[in-house]
Order: structure tokens, then sequence, then C-alpha cells
């Protein structure tokens, strides 16, 4: 299957905003694993640390606002375009 080069306008802004919706997902997935490898190195590995630990809970908590964050933006980006795109 070849990609096709986009011909019209219309075309382009779809080639982006189907570019957009396999990267928004793809990030929600570094994300996450990068909490949980910084938990699991936190608060298993290192748990005998106690500076380790704090740094743990800093993560987990900055995790969780960067997700309501993400997905916030993204519900916003959807409302648009369904509004004003499709």
């Amino acid at each position: 299957m070849t990609p096709t080069t986009p011909t019209t306008f219309a075309d382009l802004v779809n080639y982006i905003i189907d570019f957009i919706d396999i990267l928004i997902p793809a990030l929600f997935g570094v994300l996450f694993l990068y909490l949980i490898w910084k938990m699991f190195d936190s608060w298993v590995i290192n748990a005998g640390e106690e500076t380790k630990r704090e740094e743990g809970k800093k993560y987990a908590t900055a995790a969780v606002i960067v997700f309501v964050l993400m997905i916030s933006a993204w519900g916003i980006v959807i409302m648009i375009q369904q509004t004003f795109l499709r």
C-alpha cells in the first residue's frame, strides 16, 4: 500500500488529522510506560531509600496531572474537529 500525496487542501487536512489520531494515543502509551517505570524504580527497586519513595510520589502526582490535561486537550480537539471539520 503506497501512501497517496494529498492533492487538495481538504486532503492535506485529513492527512494531518489522521497523523494526529495516531500520534496522540502513542504519546499516551509512552507517558504511561514512563510512569510505570518510574514508579517501579522508586517503589520496588529502591524501596529502602526514602528520597526515592518521595521522588516516586512526585512522579505519580505529576503523571496524573499530565494525564488529566492530555485527556482534556484531546477532548477539546475532538470537539473542534467534529464541529468545524466534519
